[in-house]
């Protein structure tokens, strides 16, 4: 019997359509002539799902009772009797109760599977195993019904039911997901912006994981070696030297710019094991590699760079990331093309990128021209060629000379000189000249084995044969000479390009160019030093001796700073680059110095525009009850014995009113000044903030009919200000109760998560559109600005400093289905201080 087909729709949470799209798909099916039943359905109430179901055949349930309670479960057996084309199966990882036929309804629908049934089914991705504990990280809710990866890694077709978060929210607010009693509490725990977003990301990306499997699943059934670079898959390669660590962070990068990169770190390692890595170096960049979000992978092979180019294929990677190599140039030449050449010529479509360290010689340095022209190794090697190929070349010569054969011997000798000098310079070619000539006097002139010469004319020709040898050599090494001078000069322009350019890089220049003069000039270690000692920037590692070089920063007989170089001792060409640095760092030092003076003057400025908003409120907002204060008293003063108890009393009500305005007014000027000068006064304990809650609305003298309370009663104790607390809610709860639409209630609710306490001030007024919600917290900021009996527009920014003196955070969100949501949140208390605190209460 053929088996059915498993189609499994993958939502990222609850509500986002899956049972909904399961039996839109049902009815599809149904229409197209299939036979679709529902074995089984969780409506969970909501009417829109069951209207789809509406004209789809279903399979009785069958009843278990398990401690007096009767519930109902998938009936495997009618439905196999019932033998329908397709069966849809809601909530897959559903634990079925005891006493049923399988623990898990994955089983059932492996039966059915296996009894050529096809099966759609639902699951979302917090009941998937292997993420079980990466959801709880993210909602910080324990989910105990999970399901294999196998099983729904082995589905012949996954989708997933994909809704925007905010989109979630709206019909959760709406009452599309679950009954209006639990929407208050679903938003401010499981059902939050971020939690909605990283579930939704999680989803998106198993799925793009499982896409992959089954991409290279079909590229190895077809016989496909090339890659399909369907995602960025960087693979860095390791040697466990000291580079990897910049190779790691390279590679992390790359993987990075593009959404849903990987990155993949690979070790060669030889059959033998003769091919070892520093110790410890291994462990350590894998631990990076890990924390970076890689994986990392050793393979064996004696072949490094095919090895490594078979792993970045049979892995599908798109770039391949290798240090540039530690060998000398001796060493390569001597040794041929190193692993990157061998790497790039086999990479095909794979990308590579060869990345400079430190252990390849650090960065840009200044190439030296003290000394020859031509470096010690090079003459070295000059020499070396002279003795060895200069006996093989004369024992050849010998074997086969005629006494017609002196002119041949005498110009392979020269080509023997033109090639050491081309190679050691003139020295070598001198050598090798002297040596050739004393050869050729020996072997080949007349008489043979002395070192006497019969003929004149042979005389001449061996001085012009060792004169011409000179001329070559001196050519040689003026032209390298000259190759040498040419590369200091471009450097030289490269530095003085690179100096003057990080001077326009603002506040980054110092550290910059401080690094490049390190660099540029070779020392171990340089820093800028200001004139009491503060280090200002450093670069290497600069030890303290008598030799460093002091150099001063900055005009003369006042300088800003002195430039410490550390390592060595500068020639003269390099001394005047040095200046040039010296310039350029001034020049970033006074840059740094008007953008400090700038940025004060921005604050000054904002203060004064604090200062003229404080002005402009003031004239109007304190004149208003002081003047209404000052007339009630003068009425009274003037006219008291001819005044009615009735006047008297009305006088004497809106000399109390306008005096306690003025007063709750000139409190808030004395909070905003205290916030904003970083005095606030905080006493910060452990706090029932249920209690903090209840005063603040007794304070402001509303009842049920205005505020709604939706309190956690497993609420811990918060760490705050009881205080600042309650004046931070008075102040939300007002303004929500101000623009609330008549009729409609303030809900304050609570809740908790991972060691936050939030408080959730929600209103269905206005709201305030996203790119206000910022500006909202600004002093003297009223909604619309036209109000002018509201006060100073300062509650809100005293509520934000409040908060945020206390150590928490005030945010504005959307409430769903229109209106404000202000949300408290503050750190829940250390159990060790809830504790002192109730013994003290005690």
């Amino acid at each position: 019997m053929m088996r059915g087909r498993l189609r499994v729709l993958l939502g990222a949470a609850p509500g986002v359509g899956k049972t909904y799209e399961m039996l839109l798909e049902g009815r599809r099916l149904r229409g197209e002539g299939r036979d679709v039943v529902i074995g089984v359905l969780e409506t969970h109430g909501r009417a829109a799902t069951a209207a789809q179901a509406e004209g789809l055949p279903v399979v009785p349930r069958r009843r278990v009772t398990h401690r007096e309670v009767t519930l109902t479960e998938l009936d495997v057996d009618a439905v196999m009797d019932r033998a329908p084309d397709i069966a849809l199966i809601d909530e897959l990882a559903h634990t079925n109760a005891p006493g049923s036929r399988n623990p898990k309804r994955w089983q059932d629908v492996e039966e059915l599977l296996a009894a050529g049934i096809d099966v759609i089914t639902t699951v979302n991705v917090q009941h998937i195993e292997s993420l079980n504990d990466v959801v709880e990280k993210i909602t910080g809710v324990t989910q105990r019904e999970t399901v294999p990866d196998a099983v729904v890694r082995g589905a012949d077709q996954m989708e997933v039911v994909d809704l925007a978060p905010q989109s979630l929210q709206d019909r959760l607010a709406a009452g599309l997901v679950y009954p209006a009693e639990r929407v208050d509490a679903a938003l401010s725990s499981y059902f939050r912006l971020g939690n909605l977003t990283a579930l939704r990301e999680l989803a998106l990306l198993w799925l793009a994981d499982e896409v992959d499997s089954a991409l290279n699943r079909y590229r190895a059934e077809q016989g496909i070696q090339g890659t399909w670079q369907a995602r960025e898959r960087v693979v860095v390669a390791l040697t466990g030297g000291p580079e990897g660590d910049t190779l790691i962070r390279r590679g992390a990068r790359i993987a990075a710019r593009s959404a849903g990169g990987e990155l993949l770190a690979v070790h060669v390692s030889s059959q033998d094991g003769t091919r070892t890595a520093v110790p410890g170096a291994l462990t350590t960049q894998r631990a990076l590699v890990e924390a970076l979000g890689g994986t990392f992978h050793q393979v064996v092979g004696e072949d490094v760079p095919q090895t490594l180019v078979d792993f970045a294929r049979s892995v599908n990677a798109s770039q391949l990331v290798i240090g540039v190599s530690r060998r000398g140039r001796l060493a390569a030449a001597l040794t041929g093309p190193g692993i990157g050449a061998t790497v790039i010529r086999a990479s095909g479509d794979i990308d590579v990128h060869i990345v400079t360290h430190a252990a390849a010689g650090g960065g840009f340095a200044l190439p030296r021209i003290t000394g020859g022209a031509l470096s010690i190794r090079r003459q070295a090697l000059g020499f070396a060629v002279a003795l060895a190929v200069g006996p093989l070349l004369s024992w050849l010569l010998f074997r086969t000379s005629s006494p017609e054969s002196l002119a041949s011997a005498v110009l392979a000798y020269q080509l023997l000189v033109v090639v050491v000098a081309l190679i050691g310079g003139i020295w070598p070619a001198l050598f090798a000249a002297l040596l050739s000539g004393l050869t050729l006097d020996f072997l080949f002139v007349e008489p043979l084995f002395t070192v006497t010469i019969a003929e004149p004319l042979h005389a001449l020709a061996l001085v012009l044969y060792v004169v011409i040898a000179v001329l070559v050599s001196y050519i040689v090494d003026q032209a390298a000479r000259r190759t040498r001078t040419a590369r200091r000069a471009a450097a030289e322009s490269e530095l003085l390009a690179t100096v003057a350019g990080n001077v326009l890089r603002g506040e980054s220049a110092v550290p910059a160019l401080v690094t490049r003069a390190r660099e540029a000039f070779g020392m171990t270690g340089v820093r800028l030093v200001a004139p009491d000692g503060t280090i200002l920037a450093t670069d290497g590692e600069p030890v303290p001796d008598n030799r460093a070089l002091h150099i001063p920063v900055g005009p003369d007989g006042a300088p800003r700073a002195t430039l410490e170089l550390h390592g060595g001792e500068l020639d003269a060409p390099e001394r005047r680059l040095l200046e040039v640095v010296i310039a350029q760092l001034a020049a970033a030092l006074e840059h740094s110095d008007l953008a400090e003076t700038a940025r004060a003057a921005d604050a000054l400025a904002s203060t004064d525009q604090v200062r003229t908003a404080l002005l402009s409120a003031v004239s109007h907002d304190l004149r208003r009850p002081l003047a209404a204060a000052v007339a009630a008293i003068g009425g009274l003063r003037t006219s008291g014995a001819h005044l009615s108890d009735a006047d008297r009393a009305e006088l004497l009500a809106t000399a109390d009113e306008s005096l306690t305005a003025l007063t709750t007014l000139v409190t808030d000027l004395l909070d905003v000044s205290r916030v904003q000068a970083g005095v606030l006064a905080v006493s910060l304990a452990p706090l029932d903030a249920a209690g903090v809650i209840a005063s603040a609305v007794d304070e402001l003298g509303y009842g049920p009919n205005e505020i709604d309370l939706a309190l956690d009663s497993e609420l811990p104790p918060v760490h705050a200000d009881p205080v600042l607390l309650q004046r931070v809610l008075v102040n939300l709860v007002a303004n929500a109760i101000r623009y609330a639409p008549p009729g409609s209630r303030v809900r304050v609710a609570t809740s908790h998560l991972r060691g936050t306490a939030e408080i959730r001030v929600i209103d269905h007024g206005i709201g305030v559109a996203a790119e206000r919600r910022e500006s909202i917290f600004t002093p003297f900021q009223r909604l619309g600005d036209d109000d002018n009996t509201t006060g100073l527009g300062l509650g809100l920014a005293l509520s934000l400093g409040f908060t945020q003196g206390m150590g928490g955070t005030l945010t504005a969100e959307s409430t769903p289905g229109g209106g404000l949501t202000m949300v408290v949140s503050l750190p829940v208390a250390a159990p060790a201080d809830s504790a002192a605190t109730a013994e003290e209460h005690a």
